[in-house]
């Protein structure tokens, strides 16, 4: 059951670097590999030191407390995320930039360090979670990590195709976002039962 947990917390952890990498890729600007393995480097870091300060705040909190704590930060954690979702439709976050669609480039190191810090805040914060719950700080830091790795790298691929397909009301980058809230209320809701 432990792996089901570790699971859930990499995908909700990578599943916005999907719709990152969706609108690279639209963009038609490249995340090479080294840049991407920067990222998911930080990812890691990110979720170690959440992790590490979870389980600290656990052994100091009396008997249930700290899974308590845990499943209301990621209860809001999980309606954040969410609520991104109709931030970004309002904002008009995944409208094409048509001057940027003729060319081809790539991002540098500061920029995929800027990235990998910004697509690592729900890894720190799951992570937070996680070590709240008690789970393998190895095993969730290498999971968030190797997720976050694979789901840039599969966004960018399928950017310049898919980003604009529309599921219901929302584009394919906008239901990644859907899908992390949703995974991270799951995850906390199974902690009450």
């Amino acid at each position: 059951m432990e792996w089901l947990f570790i699971l859930g917390f990499a995908l909700s952890s990578s599943i916005d670097n999907f719709g990152v990498g969706i609108s690279y890729g639209v963009r038609k600007v490249r995340i090479k590999w080294l840049s991407n393995l920067l990222i998911a480097a930080i990812c890691f870091l990110f979720s170690m030191v959440g992790i590490t300060f979870g389980k600290w705040i656990s052994t100091i909190l009396p008997g249930v407390f700290h899974v308590i704590v845990a499943v209301v930060l990621l209860t809001l954690i999980g309606i954040r995320i969410i609520l991104l979702v109709s931030s970004q439709r309002n904002n008009g976050i995944d409208e094409l930039d048509s001057r940027e669609q003729g060319k081809v480039r790539s991002i540098g190191w500061i920029e995929s360090s800027v990235l990998g810090v910004a697509l690592s805040a729900n890894a720190l914060t799951n992570g937070l979670g996680a070590g709240l719950l008690g789970l393998s700080p190895l095993a969730i830091s290498l999971t968030s990590a190797f997720g976050s790795f694979i789901t840039v790298w599969l966004g960018g691929m399928v950017g310049h195709k898919a980003a604009n397909v529309q599921i219901g009301k929302f584009t394919l980058s906008q239901c990644g976002t859907l899908i992390s809230g949703i995974t991270i209320l799951i995850v906390a809701f199974t902690q009450i039962f």
